[in-house]
């Protein structure tokens, strides 16, 4: 399987992904004071929306670049 048939099936696969789920959140630890050898972390937790024309575009393009390889070939 050619770089450009894998690209495709990432962006086709990660464009559904996008649809299904929509979201995806992570956490992040950040260091907020150090006095002495005592230490504060706040975890603090980001949502991050995918739009639907994301995935709708991810899946296009992956259709398409899957379509000019087997073209080419």
């Amino acid at each position: 399987m050619s770089t450009v048939k894998i690209v495709a099936v990432v962006l086709m696969i990660a464009g559904v992904l996008g649809l299904v789920y929509g979201q995806f959140s992570y956490t992040r630890e950040t260091q907020e004071a150090k006095i002495g050898p005592l230490e504060m972390t706040v975890k603090d937790t980001q949502t991050v929306n995918i739009p639907v024309w994301a995935g709708v575009g991810a899946i296009v393009i992956g259709g398409g670049l899957l379509l000019f390889a087997s073209k080419k070939s």
